[in-house]
């Protein structure tokens, strides 16, 4: 299966980076899924879930109060403003 980058990261530090399989990220549009080649993408993510798919290892799953997500090149980066990990 084809695999994305991505790298998670709070105002203070990096929380996480590997490749995934997908990632699910609440935006102000509603819920969003990304997989290995989707559109370039610029959203806003609300408070919620955000759960990334990892390519080796249990799923990572946090709590999000909002930030935002950008999708380049099978790139994922999420800025969030503070992050909880479930």
């Amino acid at each position: 299966m084809a695999e994305l980058s991505v790298d998670l990261v709070s105002r203070d530090r990096k929380v996480w980076s590997g490749t995934a399989t997908q990632v699910s990220a609440p935006s102000a549009d509603g819920q969003i899924g990304i997989l290995a080649n989707h559109t370039p993408l610029l959203a806003v993510l609300r408070p919620g879930a955000i759960k990334v798919e990892t390519a080796s290892g249990p799923a990572l799953e946090a709590q999000v109060t909002g930030g935002f997500v950008s999708v380049d090149n099978n790139l994922v980066t999420l800025v969030v403003d503070e992050i909880s990990l479930v």
